[in-house]
């Protein structure tokens, strides 16, 4: 049991129980119930045993007379900034309840994308995977008979088929080197991803990598633009709304713009006016926000762009997906079939191997 509780001081709740324990928490409250009875009946129904635990430890410090967002920002793990910001907006206005139901709408919406882009990942991933086990089963043991065979002509075998016996001899021997060395490169990268120019050089490939740089660009400015019309809609001052923006964005880009918007606004300028400025905002954007300045409706407009760009990333993976498909059978023929051939051009040309021997 205290194992259990250790662990649930630093458990990592996913999105999706997120999204349904705030839905769910905003539901009761609406209903009327106070927050300690409701906290109650979701601990009560919750199976996530570690989750039970913080929903316990949550109740118990809001019933010693501490406020519950003070009670959730001891488990950062589990409750994001953002909840945590946005519970303090709910406590300050009186409004509770109908601010979690914005977070649980902007939770659900953040899932719904999330699982849209892996679902379309997963396929490319997998075929790519098999791939790589099926070329390293040709290459350590089909290719090795082949090879032995081969050896009894006793004649130059062709190139591909050198090359390829080669690579099979290489692997055997080394292949302990070759799994040190992708182990080492691995580490080595992700080192250098965690120091902060490692972490941006990262953010700026993935945004103009190829196939997949526009889906992730799109993401980014969905989150962006979600995030900060939650926030300013629930009351949360500009500044501050700008912290959590910059903090949830988890893309340099972004972060960079925030701090920019939050110096450029605290000296009397405009969101637009920051945005007009970064090339990573493209031009739609910055004239809706622009609009949304002059008719006082930023919250709205931020709603809308961040809707458009969500259906723009459910046709970009659509797109994705009927692209990926055949270029993966392409790459699959190609590989598989290569090898297969290089195997057995030899065999083809056998009365010419077997004319070498005499």
């Amino acid at each position: 049991m205290k194992a259990l509780e250790k662990k649930a001081k630093k458990y990592n709740l996913p999105m999706g129980e997120l999204a349904i324990f705030t839905q769910q928490l905003a539901s009761l409250l609406t209903a009327g119930l106070p927050l300690v009875q409701c906290l109650e009946a979701l601990q009560d129904q919750t199976e996530d045993q570690c989750f039970r635990i913080v929903i316990r430890d949550v109740r118990a410090d809001i019933s010693s007379g501490n406020s519950f967002s003070s009670a959730v920002r001891k488990f950062p793990q589990s409750f994001n900034t953002l909840f945590v910001s946005m519970v303090e907006a709910g406590e300050a206005s009186g409004g509770l309840a109908e601010i979690l139901m914005k977070v649980a709408g902007y939770f659900e919406a953040t899932v719904k994308l999330t699982k849209k882009v892996k679902s379309a990942m997963t396929y490319p991933i997998a075929v790519i995977g098999l791939a790589v086990a099926l070329v390293n089963v040709l290459l350590i043991f089909v290719i090795p008979v082949f090879a032995a065979m081969f050896a009894d002509f006793g004649a130059k075998l062709p190139a591909p088929t050198q090359f390829l016996i080669d690579l099979s001899n290489f692997m055997k021997k080394w292949w302990w080197a070759i799994g040190l060395g992708s182990y080492a490169t691995y580490w080595g990268l992700g080192q250098f991803i965690a120091t902060p120019n490692g972490r941006r050089q990262k953010d700026k490939f993935l945004v103009k990598a190829p196939i997949f740089g526009n889906l992730v660009h799109k993401i980014a400015l969905s989150r962006f633009c979600r995030t900060y019309a939650t926030l300013i809609r629930s009351g949360v001052p500009i500044l501050r709304t700008l912290e959590i923006v910059s903090a949830a964005s988890n893309k340099v880009q972004i972060e960079d713009a925030c701090t920019e918007i939050a110096k450029h606004v605290s000296q009397g300028g405009q969101v637009s006016e920051v945005l007009a400025a970064n090339p990573f905002f493209p031009p739609m954007m910055k004239h809706m926000v622009k609009a949304g300045e002059a008719t006082g409706n930023v919250d709205g407009m931020m709603t809308k762009i961040a809707d458009f760009y969500d259906v723009e990333c459910e046709a970009t993976v659509s797109a994705l997906t009927s692209l990926i498909e055949p270029i993966l059978i392409v790459f699959l023929g190609v590989v598989v079939g290569g090898i297969v051939m290089a195997m057995f051009l030899p065999i083809f040309q056998l009365g010419a191997v077997a004319g070498g021997l005499q």
